[in-house]
């Protein structure tokens, strides 16, 4: 049996995969991490990873962006693999993460859906045929009204998956309202919508001259990230240090 702490216990995420886990036969959340205890929680919770000292195989988190760091300094400390499901990273963290996968198994993913995995497989082989041919490309994505951070890191990584195919010749524009001129043909351009509910939204456009190819991924509930959350933590358990994706995981 895979014993988990879940980091971010006690938010919206945390919840969902609670539920799935407990629905799980060969993995089992023994600690959550969460500065709110709701008090009906099936594990014990500890306010903050310095308090927890449940033996685990495992992390998964989806906390917020200030919390990685101790978050990756705990995992490295105790040498237990992190699947860092949380988004809107700077680059000094991004930066610690690969210099603590040196030690540990760290898995980082913008999304982890098995959708928009794929997704981002598919906009790169896209590219290297419609952008050559000399299509804009534009990213939309959409997201309910609590999202903090903007644009997601999954339009990010949308938009990185395709500079990869192109040998990181495109720059990314997010905001057109302050300068008057016509788009840049290296550009992708990244909008993001915050309304509601939405769960989550992202299109792809490839635009060039009378047509037009569009890719789209909608997401209806958080189930599918926490599914992907719980593979990852099966997949991440057990492996020794290394920066791991999604696509390892699919491809496992």
């Amino acid at each position: 049996m895979i014993k988990m702490i879940m980091h971010g216990c006690n938010g919206a995420m945390g919840q969902v995969i609670t539920g799935l886990a407990a629905e799980e036969k060969n993995i089992t959340i023994v600690a959550g991490i969460d500065p709110q205890d709701r008090k009906n929680d099936s594990y014990p919770v500890f306010s903050s990873l310095d308090e927890c000292d449940v033996p685990a195989d495992v992390i998964v988190d989806f906390a917020s962006a200030k919390a990685v760091d101790g978050l990756l300094d705990y995992s490295r400390e105790h040498k237990i693999p992190v699947v860092v499901c949380t988004t809107g990273l700077s680059e000094e963290q991004i930066k610690k993460m690969e210099e603590t996968s040196n030690h540990v198994a760290v898995l980082r993913s913008a999304n982890m859906s098995l959708g928009v995995n794929l997704l981002m497989k598919l906009v790169k082989e896209a590219a290297e045929v419609l952008a050559v041919a000399g299509f804009d490309i534009e990213i939309l994505e959409k997201h309910h009204n609590k999202k903090l951070d903007a644009p997601s890191g999954t339009a990010l990584a949308l938009a990185d998956s395709i500079n990869e195919a192109m040998d990181q010749e495109y720059h990314y524009v997010y905001d057109r309202s302050q300068v008057r001129k016509a788009r840049d043909k290296k550009e992708i351009g990244i909008q993001a919508v915050r309304g509601g509910t939405i769960v989550g939204e992202h299109d792809v456009i490839f635009a060039g001259k009378d047509e037009v190819v569009t890719f789209n991924h909608t997401a209806y509930s958080k189930a599918i990230f926490a599914q992907g959350a719980v593979s990852a933590a099966k997949f991440l358990a057990g492996k020794g240090p290394g920066l791991y994706t999604m696509k390892d995981v699919i491809e496992s």
